[in-house]
């Protein structure tokens, strides 16, 4: 990127997400894949671990260690972690080349405050970015999706990550409707540990109900279902306890925030403009973010929608990815921050 920022510069394109946080760059593809959470020493302050360390402490650390999660629903929690999440993921990205200050494009929901999206550009020029820029999130994803979104086309993209989904219509590089809801993977991790423990007195961890879901978890009943040995402590005995289950028995589980995910797929193609909704009938509704991959849950939103729906290629990336490309950009940014840089869907 010589000819832009001179030789010590370079740009990436960061998924700042919930669950998980991940970074590209151009020389490299996706060089992190890491979760958003941070482990520090609750009585000096200092930080012990980051990204997948730390999440491997979550529920097995002593009074005196704390793992913190510093994204929830999608938006910074806690300013402080976000920045040294950050700062450790770009040294990682640099691969040790400090003195490089990168231009970075980060996805933000795109319901997010102006003080939310403050947040996210201070934290980053905190953690090392010459200079942060913003792209809505469904505009990333469609663009990673490989979607074409500069045609005078409707294109309907549903996100579904670890706080949030969003559901938005685009045209011509733009937004035309969009709508955003604080439910996504952590809500149905949160519901599997509640079901358990109300219908099994099976007290698990969320690390556990995340597994359980993405071993076994569908949203349709099966003859023959999949089983998980599950792992808690029994609440009546107050002892370590494993438990089997089948994925027909953690289905009511999933039922009420996945209804809450249709729902608004649902209300957003009511209020679409009828030449845009005929578009999406024709192209299909596109389902990214990992909370996608859950399986059959195209199969009831196609069911429910009446339209067809589709899991793109790389479900998981499509974000980064479409931060990747407009990275390649950046200075369109400079000029007009959350819309899409010219060219940049190609």
């Amino acid at each position: 990127m010589f000819d832009l920022f001179g030789s010590f510069s370079s740009t990436m394109g960061i998924d700042l997400g919930t669950a998980n946080t991940l970074v590209y760059t151009k020389e490299n593809g996706i060089i992190v894949r890491e979760p958003s959470v941070v482990a520090i020493n609750k009585m000096t302050g200092k930080v012990l671990a980051v990204g997948s360390a730390a999440k491997r402490m979550i529920g097995r650390t002593p009074d005196y260690l704390e793992t913190i999660r510093p994204l929830r629903d999608g938006v910074i929690a806690d300013f402080d972690m976000a920045q040294v999440m950050l700062h450790a993921f770009i040294k990682k990205a640099l691969r040790g080349r400090s003195f490089s200050h990168p231009y970075i494009v980060i996805s933000v929901p795109s319901g997010v405050t102006a003080v939310e999206r403050r947040a996210v550009i201070d934290a980053a020029t905190e953690a090392g970015a010459r200079e942060a820029f913003l792209i809505e999130e469904p505009i990333a994803a469609a663009l990673g999706a490989g979607m074409p979104v500069r045609e005078a086309t409707g294109n309907m993209i549903v996100d579904v990550g670890g706080g949030t989904t969003e559901v938005a219509v685009i045209s011509m590089g733009n937004i035309v409707l969009s709508r955003t809801i604080r439910v996504g993977g952590d809500r149905i991790d949160e519901a599997l540990v509640q079901y358990i423990k109300r219908k099994y007195n099976l007290l698990i961890g969320l690390p556990m109900a995340e597994s359980l879901k993405i071993e076994i978890g569908t949203l349709q009943e099966n003859q023959h279902p999949a089983t998980m040995d599950v792992r808690g402590i029994d609440l009546v005995e107050g002892l370590p306890k494993t438990l089997t289950l089948n994925q027909n028995q953690i289905l009511p589980a999933m039922v009420e925030p996945v209804r809450e995910i249709i729902d608004l797929v649902k209300t957003t193609l009511e209020q679409t403009p009828p030449e845009l909704a005929s578009d999406i009938m024709d192209r299909g509704i596109v389902m990214t973010g990992g909370t996608a991959l859950l399986r059959n849950l195209d199969r009831i939103l196609a069911r429910e929608t009446g339209m067809p729906v589709l899991v793109a290629e790389d479900a998981l990336s499509c974000v980064v990815l479409g931060t990747g490309k407009a990275s390649r950009n950046i200075n369109s940014f400079r000029r007009t921050q959350l819309q899409l840089p010219a060219g940049s869907d190609k």
